[in-house]
């Protein structure tokens, strides 16, 4: 098929069927007999066949596209999220469009610019939430499923189960024999951190222990290396810190001031980034599965616009990675 696309008629005379039955299989129809629709895709593989993305929203009223909103993609989880959404998407045969919000945070008009590449749904993470639920979303006419949020009818909703994983990290260091533990929170803007906060909270409650006064990061490393001397001067033998690259500083202006870590102070994170177990000393971390929310988020999305499937809502659980940069109280 050198110099011309793979149309349908060609699978279809390599496969021994008609048109309309290759049509049927290239349109998800479940009019097609199994072994039949196995022939037509090792037809389609064998030919490497790709059907016609705008010839097919013509038929169907669906360009097989679907958005990512995102505030930035400079965070480690922003970016790790990018990649199983896209994975998941591309599973499904969809292709992906990527809108950042920028420094004025313009839901609308990242609505506005999905709208305008005929995309059948968007995908919305983490920071990008909150003005999400301040939107008309309505007013956009997209099928949405959004990424760490409370409920809403109006969107489907995918959400990691952060109280419950800084709970399990409070418990694990509680246990060790610290008093308490100390945290270092992120952004107050952020669903996340306000859940990996009460998830503290509630842990410290439970167990009779002081709640500290929180200090408040902005997710980078340098964050966490500024916090240090306010965790250190209040005394702290423990902190949790509300992502792995905000522990990272603190790992380093620790080492800086001269407290060994988990000797003098225990760290640890939430996310288990790739590198976590590569820090020194390696990181005790809340593993956070984004191959899950990507996945299951885009699942939602694509089951909603092929089946008109209401929107819902489902929870990640997360687990507690224990390593070294966690110890008894001294």
């Amino acid at each position: 098929m050198v110099g011309r696309r793979v149309s349908m008629a060609d699978v279809a005379a390599r496969a021994g069927v008609s048109g309309q039955t290759v049509s049927r299989v290239v349109n998800g129809s479940p009019r097609v007999d199994p072994a039949t629709r196995a022939r037509i895709e090792e037809a389609m593989s064998e030919l490497g066949y790709r059907p016609h993305r705008a010839a097919r929203a013509l038929r169907t009223g669906r360009t097989q596209t679907i958005g990512l909103v995102v505030s930035t993609l400079a965070s480690v989880g922003n970016s790790r999220m990018l990649q199983a959404v896209a994975d998941a998407a591309a599973a499904r045969g969809y292709a992906l469009t990527v809108v950042t919000l920028g420094a004025d945070g313009d839901v609308a008009a990242a609505f506005g610019r999905l709208v305008d590449q005929g995309v059948d749904g968007a995908v919305v993470l983490n920071e990008a939430t909150d003005r999400v639920r301040e939107a008309d979303v309505r007013a956009a006419g997209l099928q949405l499923v959004v990424v760490d949020s409370p409920r809403d009818d109006r969107f489907g909703v995918v959400e990691t189960d952060h109280a419950d994983g800084a709970g399990q990290a409070v418990r694990h260091l509680l246990d060790l024999g610290h008093p308490t533990v100390h945290h270092l929170a992120g952004p107050e803007e952020s669903f996340a951190a306000a859940e990996r906060e009460r998830g503290w909270r509630d842990a410290l409650a439970q167990a009779g222990a002081a709640v500290p006064p929180v200090v408040r990061g902005d997710w980078t490393s340098a964050s966490g290396a500024a916090a240090a001397s306010a965790l250190l001067g209040a005394g702290a033998t423990a902190v949790f810190a509300a992502n792995d690259q905000m522990s990272l500083g603190l790992l380093r202006a620790f080492a800086e001031a001269g407290r060994a870590v988990p000797d003098d102070i225990s760290v640890v994170g939430f996310d288990d980034v790739a590198d976590a177990a590569d820090y020194r000393p390696p990181l005790t971390t809340v593993r956070q599965d984004f191959d899950a929310l990507g996945s299951r988020a885009v699942a939602l999305l694509i089951d909603g616009i092929e089946a008109g499937a209401p929107a819902s809502f489902e929870t990640v659980p997360t687990r507690l990675v224990v390593r070294a940069s966690t110890g008894p109280a001294g």
